[in-house]
Parts: structure tokens; sequence; C-alpha cells
């Protein structure tokens, strides 16, 4: 019997701003529908039965009557508060601190409310329905040769046309288990065409089709216990002049990849990928999105 699956989505983050607007609860949609909408809705034509939404209690009366009232109506919906001082190691050590720790710490803090495998995605970023079909086909029957999975885009499909871009560009093994992801900056294709960035101070040249992590992944619950000894390792290692230091979830798995055998199966998509990064996106995720309906893949509204 295929696994029961729940989504999880990072929205602690919620409040960055165009101006005086939130980025994250712009309508993108022809009724008024966010990002964080379609990504549901992809969810659950994908066969994932529960989404998890990671908050702050600072924002929980406007996620839960902008967002949460509309999914709760086709979904099961539970809501996680992220704070800075549920820590496993080191509570009260760092009382300066005002943010929380990063979206290794978010997903940390669900560990009593998973129970079965799950997928985490950003709240403000589209993903696309053939990569939360690929994430749903792994995650119902997690295969005997991987324990985990990341879904990875191809770059072309993840640039901006209104500035440069940050992207983690994954190294894989002959089986298509990840090895390491490549923290790269500053990337942009240039007039001549080319795409460039930069990777730890060099210069580097990327290809179109090289693969890149978008921060979508899925995991056993068994991977919870790897997350709180590399969240635990980070804070240990932290000194008070590190105030503002965070862990990710490709940092975790990263860690986890070279020290304990832990094995990502790079599941590849040829959906597009977009955000919110700079302003002018917007207007180009409205024309994407309403392409997107116009061709048949979404309805309009989203939620009938």
């Amino acid at each position: 019997m295929p696994n029961k699956m729940t989504l999880v989505v990072l929205a602690a983050g919620m409040g960055t701003r165009f101006g005086t607007r939130i980025k994250q609860l712009e309508k993108l949609g022809p009724d008024g529908e966010l990002l964080i909408d379609y990504s549901v809705y992809d969810a659950i034509n994908a066969g994932f039965d529960r989404v998890v939404f990671i908050i702050r209690r600072d924002i929980e009366e406007l996620f839960k009557s902008t967002i949460g009232k509309r999914v709760e109506k086709r979904i099961r919906t539970d809501y996680v508060f992220q704070s800075t001082d549920q820590l496993p190691v080191r509570c009260g050590d760092f009382p300066g601190r005002t943010r929380p720790w990063g979206t290794a710490q978010a997903l940390w803090c669900c560990r009593d409310v998973l129970n079965e495998p799950f997928a985490i995605v950003n709240a403000d970023d589209f993903y696309g329905q053939d990569a939360f079909r690929r994430l749903g086909a792994f995650l119902s029957e997690i295969p005997a040769s991987a324990d985990a999975c990341s879904v990875g885009f191809m770059l072309k499909n993840t640039l901006s046309d209104f500035g440069t871009v940050n992207r983690g560009v994954c190294k894989t093994d002959p089986q298509g288990l990840l090895t390491k992801v490549e923290e790269t900056k500053k990337i942009a294709r240039g007039s001549d065409g080319v795409i460039t960035g930069d990777h730890c101070g060099e210069p580097r040249v990327l290809s179109e089709g090289d693969t890149v992590s978008m921060s979508m992944w899925g995991f056993g619950v068994e991977f919870l216990p790897r997350l709180e000894r590399q969240l635990a390792a980070f804070l240990n290692g932290l000194n008070a002049g590190e105030p503002s230091a965070e862990l990710t979830i490709a940092d975790a798995v990263d860690a986890e990849i070279n020290a304990h055998a832990f094995r990502v199966q790079n599941l590849t998509t040829d959906s597009r990928w977009f955000g919110i990064t700079y302003e002018a996106d917007v207007e180009s995720a409205r024309e994407t999105l309403k392409d997107n309906i116009s061709a048949g893949v979404y309805p309009a509204p989203l939620w009938g």
C-alpha cells in the first residue's frame, strides 16, 4: 500500500516586503491566488494527504485568514510554530537572537507531528505539477536504494530576467545519488548568452542543463534524528559573535551525505520554477500562470 504523505511548507519567513506589500501575499492568479495555493493544489493532485505550515506566532492570524481558510477546506491542515527558543541544545545562550535559526531548525520544529514520509517546500516558490508528481511517486514508495530525494531543476528554468540569482548546483554519482550541492552566487545570462556565476569567490561558467536545487526535498521520518544531530552540532559550534548564523536543510543534508552515508536520489524535472525575487518578477509570474491556465494546466479560479 502506498505511504501516506505530508507536505511541509516553510512559511515562517513570511513578511519580506516590496515597499508596503508582503511579497508572499502577492495575488498572482486570476482569482487572487498566491503561489502557495498552486503548491498545495499540485501536492493534492500528486497524492499528498496533509499539509503542515511552519509559521511564526505573530503572523498566525494573518496567515490563517489569507491562506489557511482556503486550504483547510481541501486537505487536512496543521500548523507548527517556529521561534528562536525551540532548540535541541543551548537554549537561552543567545539572548540577543531575534530571528529563527534557519530552515533546518524550522523543520526540526515539526518533529512531533511528522509520522509519515514528507516533502518540504518554500511558501513563496512555484515548482510545477511535474515536480510534485515526481516527489509524490518517490515518497509513496521510497525505494531501497535511497533514503531521501531532492527535486532538481534545469538551471535555464530557474533564471530571472531581472537580476542575478543564487543557486545550489547539484553534483551526482553514476547512480543519480546526490554527492554535494555547490552554492553558486550571482548567476546570470550575459548578453552573449553565456551563463556565469561565482562559487567560493571563483568565477564559473554554467550550462543551461545544469541541475540546481530549489529547496524541494523528500524525506522519510528517519531523517529527523539525523537533522537533530546536525542542528545540535551546529549550535554547539557557535559562539556569541555569531548571532545571525543559520543552518539550512541543504547544509544538514550535505553533512549527512559526507559523514553518515546518507543516500539522496536526485530527481530531475523539466518544470519551470519561479519565485518573487525582484518586484519586476511579479508581472512575469502572473503571465506565466495565465499561460498555464490558458493551456488547461490549472482551472480558474483554482479552487472552484
